[in-house]
């Protein structure tokens, strides 16, 4: 394995994909614009799965699955949402191939077999669960459901990146349905501030949490709260976002349910949702020049240990020596590798180690066992000392910890020192050049709006939920009942 990658300064977008590959997080697939998630890469997700997993059910969630295919005609009954799906969409005409007589050996489409009605391929989910909420809901008493899935969708990007975009990608969808307002705009509120928890104190990414503009929310939202962190050249990217949906899918699909009183109302609902997103994040923030920086609560394996040897014998010696340390550190719930591959050399599974963004590695040779020692190595600060054998077991869970700790407080740090104020339009386009947030007052318009994104490409990231001081807009110059945050994003 190549050690060498290219440096994030010289050319940012190139050190990201090659390290997605060197890796072996992912690689392109034969399908275009889609990825195959190899091993260690999915490991990580499966880490990020089975956390949000256990958050979902502590709070109330079950976990059901809906089909892959949505009917053409239950897609359309919600017009935003079809609307602003319909250029991805990808669209099932047909159902059966035949051998082509022509070409002996190939297979064309059977024209025999076109469907009485096309499916589309789940962009997202809202229309073929609501239709399903339908038959479940007719009183109060069968509310509120609260429902998730672990689930792939299919959205058709032209412009495609390993985890950050891509055709096909892996996700959890959250659809809710609730018997007021009050209940559903609770559960939007539960939700991003759950997606911030986690994406702070699990992954180690700082985040900012707010509302999405009308023109950048989800397509049939009332309001849409997002999740938003910043990487390393600058850009943001969204995280997560969970949807305030109003009563617009339970009118299309008339869902309604009946209250106490026996009165018919609409129910209200919330979809949210976090993909597969999550691992360009994780890469973008904690990544360096040398490969992966992985949180010790995500890392497949939290430590490696390399033993250094000539021959199966002291492999052995070894072996035998670290057995103890092996069985503490498993039997006190940490993730260990012991790397005795006979054929590859330490230099090289160093560099794969450190590539792989493993958080700590022990080295341990002959010289060790006669001084009872160990070489521990911390991935985040490329830090290496000696250590006592006695010593190295209560060194790795200060580790463990600080590593963890340290890795959030680096990304915090990055954000704060990389947002800025601008007072004026001038000042705004200079700090959005330079990359990172920019709070700016904003009249509030679509056309201030859809203006400043024209003429410096950056976007309203996120609106703060509670408002700070107001002011004039810096392009049309009216009112602002506060600053919004803007960049440049993924």
């Amino acid at each position: 394995m190549s050690k060498k990658l290219t440096k994030r300064s010289e050319n940012y977008s190139k050190w990201y994909n090659e390290l997605v590959v060197k890796a072996d997080l992912a690689e392109n697939s034969s399908v275009r614009g889609c990825m195959v998630i190899k091993p260690y890469g999915y490991a990580i997700w499966e880490k990020i799965q089975q956390e949000l997993d256990l958050k979902f059910k502590e709070t109330g969630h079950y976990n059901a699955y809906f089909p892959l295919f949505v009917p053409k005609s239950l897609f359309e009954a919600e017009e935003k949402n079809a609307e602003g799906f319909a250029k991805e969409c990808a669209v099932v005409t047909h159902y059966r191939l035949k051998n082509d007589e022509k070409n002996p050996g190939k297979l064309k489409v059977d024209e025999n077999s076109k469907l009485d009605e096309e499916l589309i391929v789940r962009p997202t989910s809202e229309a073929i669960i609501w239709r399903t909420y339908k038959n479940w809901i007719q009183s109060y008493r069968d509310l509120p459901i609260l429902l998730n899935q672990w689930a792939n969708v299919v959205r058709w990007e032209m412009r495609t990146r390993l985890f950050l975009r891509t055709a096909e990608f892996l996700w959890q969808e959250g659809h809710t349905a609730h018997a007021t307002k009050k209940e559903a705009l609770d559960e939007t509120k539960l939700i991003v501030d759950l997606y911030a928890n986690f994406v702070e104190n699990f992954m180690g990414i700082s985040v900012l949490s707010g509302l999405k503009s009308e023109s950048e929310k989800f397509a049939g939202a009332e309001e849409t709260y997002c999740i938003e962190s910043l990487m390393q050249d600058g850009k943001a990217l969204q995280a997560g976002t969970s949807h305030f949906l109003g009563q617009n899918f339970a009118k299309a699909f008339d869902v309604k349910f009946a209250d106490e009183d026996g009165k018919l109302d609409h129910v209200w609902a919330t979809s949210w949702g976090v993909s597969t997103r999550l691992m360009g994040a994780l890469i973008m923030s904690h990544g360096d020049d040398n490969g992966l920086v992985l949180p010790p609560k995500l890392a497949p394996y939290q430590i490696v240990i390399v033993p250094i040897f000539k021959s199966e014998d002291e492999l052995n010696e070894i072996s035998e020596y670290i057995k103890p340390l092996l069985s503490k550190i498993r039997n006190n719930g940490f993730s260990v590798k012991f790397d005795n591959r006979l054929n590859f050399k330490p230099g090289y599974k160093f560099n794969e180690h450190e590539i792989k963004g493993v958080p700590i590695r022990i080295t341990v040779g002959q010289r060790d066992l006669e001084q009872k020692t160990l070489e521990i190595f911390r991935r985040d600060k490329m830090i290496k000392k000696n250590i006592n054998l006695s010593e190295v077991y209560n060194e790795i869970e200060f580790l463990i910890v600080d590593i963890q700790n340290e890795l959030l407080k680096k990304s915090q740090k990055f954000m704060n020192d990389n947002t800025n104020i601008a007072n004026n339009y001038q000042e705004f386009k200079k700090m959005i050049e330079e990359g990172g947030f920019v709070l700016a007052h904003w009249d509030g318009t679509s056309e201030s709006e859809e203006k400043i994104k024209k003429e410096t490409k950056a976007t309203i990231r996120t609106i703060p939920f509670e408002k700070n001081d107001s002011g004039k807009c810096i392009i049309s110059g009216r009112k602002s009942e506060c600053r919004v945050y803007f960049a440049r994003s993924y």
